[in-house]
């Protein structure tokens, strides 16, 4: 039986004690236990209240042990869905939570994957599903869970209706920066059963970050960088987001925390001008590469009017995949290790060593 069932019972259980007891409830004579006038033999009424109490009292004591009924979730479409039992049939539509989710150890209880999924490889062995898919393809592989992020909500909601009319219980996450994140990997916890994994998922992520700082050069002594989001609109990140997290953790200083975001998103406008107004600052010209900025060192340094930038003429030009510095996935330590690696190559050889 669940734990938290355990503990509605018992406490219904003593509440109807309670009752018996005091004679607001008689039973009929002859029935179990019961004594002919409808009651408990007093030895056996103080026995099981005392039985009954010790087991309410634990559960008291130890709200960790009941899941269910414990955790009301707010996703990001304001839905609160009251958890009665860990989700063990999961469909996740999100890369990041496919991710998390198999961080946490829940390899079996992934049913389905996203058809953008790639990691980790464990993917490539589950069904793959996609928001345009024809809602019965969901019914049919009867989940009781599926995780969208905000963008499906919003733009495919006749689709999420569908999954809620079939009783389908559907989650919206997507945390915009580093502490919402952590929160986020809870929350996943919380919906799995797996809140402890999950809270020691974020104390080791925020060890090793101090871990981290405490090799850092003195903020005087710190590079400047630009990090560029999408080269082909020229385009930054905003302050606060994953990619910017990353960076500062591994001991850069953005020169462009002034770019102000574009549409609500983590990324952030920033002209050509603007980056050539801060040319000789740029000591490293940072780019994520993958689908969403497929760019080439070469690109960068042959772009019109990028010659004066300082990083350019000192050969400081890199790339970093964008899978590890733009997700809210443990693995933005293996980014921030891999910008330390490219600021600071002598000291991260050593920190290293001790993550």
């Amino acid at each position: 039986m669940h734990m938290c069932r355990q503990y509605k019972l018992i406490s219904s259980l003593s509440k109807y004690m309670v009752l018996i007891l005091t004679g607001q409830v008689r039973v009929a004579p002859g029935s179990g236990i019961l004594n002919q006038q409808g009651g408990l033999p007093k030895k056996c009424s103080f026995a099981l209240a005392i039985a009954l109490l010790f087991l309410l009292g634990f559960f008291v004591s130890r709200p960790d042990v009941c899941f269910a009924g414990t955790h009301a979730i707010m996703d990001a479409k304001g839905r609160k869905i009251h958890v009665e039992q860990p989700f063990s049939r999961i469909i996740s539509l999100y890369g990041a939570h496919t991710e998390n989710l198999f961080y946490l150890g829940l390899t079996s209880e992934i049913i389905g994957v996203s058809v953008h999924d790639r990691f980790p490889p464990q993917v490539d062995s589950k069904k793959k599903f996609s928001y345009h898919d024809d809602p019965e393809k969901f019914l049919a592989a009867r989940p009781d869970l599926v995780l969208i992020r905000p963008m499906i909500d919003n733009g495919y909601p006749d689709f999420v209706r569908q999954l809620e009319r079939f009783n389908i219980t559907v989650v919206s996450l997507q945390p915009s920066d580093v502490n919402e994140m952590f929160a986020y990997w809870v929350t996943l916890g919380q919906l799995t059963g797996k809140t402890a994994a999950a809270e020691k998922l974020v104390a080791d992520f925020q060890r090793k970050t101090r871990e981290i700082a405490s090799w850092l050069p003195p903020v005087a002594a710190r590079k400047k960088v630009y990090f560029e989001a999408i080269h082909a609109r020229m385009k930054t990140f905003t302050h606060g987001s994953m990619a910017i997290y990353a960076l500062e953790t591994a001991g850069g200083i953005n020169v462009a925390a002034d770019a102000p975001s574009s549409r609500s998103t983590n990324i952030a406008n920033y002209s050509k001008e603007k980056i050539l107004e801060k040319a000789q600052e740029i000591d490293v010209f940072l780019a994520q590469k993958g689908i969403m900025n497929p760019v080439t060192v070469a690109q960068i340094v042959t772009e019109p009017g990028f010659h004066i930038i300082k990083a350019v003429a000192d050969d400081q030009v890199y790339l970093v995949d964008e899978n590890i510095v733009s997700r809210p996935v443990p693995r933005l330590l293996q980014g921030i290790v891999a910008i330390g690696d490219l600021l600071y190559p002598d000291i991260f050889a050593k920190i290293k060593k001790d993550l």
